[in-house]
């Protein structure tokens, strides 16, 4: 069934490998009445792109450059709640499974499987039903049978534009690109910077780095 009466099953696909992006395009392209409506090569573009096309479905790479998938997930869901979000990610941890979910994501699903998967991971999400390969569904079910066994989520002190200019920092990106990519001024990512710092105890770039990678903002 359509969401959209007489309407194409509109999906957007965010990833920054071309090649992952034609492969997904390909699989997808197999049912007549889904459409690709836009490809999204890193975090922000996926959010703009969202926003512009409102898919029914996006699929987001959980590591992506400029904003991670994460942060992106939340981004779309808060703008637009009716749109179901599918991460695809290397990995399976019972925490990144829980950021997910606290994300907004109803599907997950590990790249390698995106093959046979997908296809039924994106019907599911169109029921507005969760979708979770067999292993993660048992990850959620030990969360939800020994919740004294997962560590309980911490709120990060930082707004969604300083994680956004940590990842960019530990992209390796001076505060000039920083600014660039955000559309402010160096002199507003200088005290993004110090703000960051001031609020995890941080006193270097090196550590802001560690802290990135601990949370998951970008892959060591």
């Amino acid at each position: 069934m359509l969401p959209r009466s007489m309407n194409k099953v509109r999906i957007l696909i965010a990833d920054d490998h071309a090649l992952v992006r034609e492969g997904l395009r390909r699989v997808l392209e197999t049912r007549r009445d889904w459409e690709v409506c836009a490809e999204a090569v890193n975090g922000r573009d996926a959010v703009a792109k969202a926003c512009a096309c409102k898919p029914d479905v996006v699929i987001v790479d959980f590591s992506m450059p400029e904003l991670n998938g994460l942060e992106a997930t939340r981004q779309i869901h808060a703008a637009l709640p009716r749109t179901e979000v599918l991460v695809l990610t290397m990995h399976e941890t019972d925490s990144l499974v829980r950021d997910v979910l606290a994300a907004g994501a109803r599907g997950f699903i590990l790249k390698s499987d995106a093959g046979h998967a997908l296809v039924e991971a994106i019907e599911t999400l169109l029921l507005h039903k969760p979708y979770f390969t067999a292993k993660v569904t048992e990850l959620v079910l030990q969360g939800y049978l020994n919740p004294a066994s997962a560590p309980g989520e911490i709120s990060s002190p930082l707004t969604a534009r300083e994680r956004q200019v940590v990842q960019l920092v530990a992209e390796g990106k001076s505060s000039k690109e920083v600014a660039d990519s955000l559309g402010v001024s160096a002199k507003t990512v200088e005290s993004h910077r110090a703000n960051i710092l001031r609020k995890l105890g941080l006193r270097s770039s090196a550590e802001l780095v560690r802290y990135a990678v601990r949370n998951k903002i970008v892959e060591a």
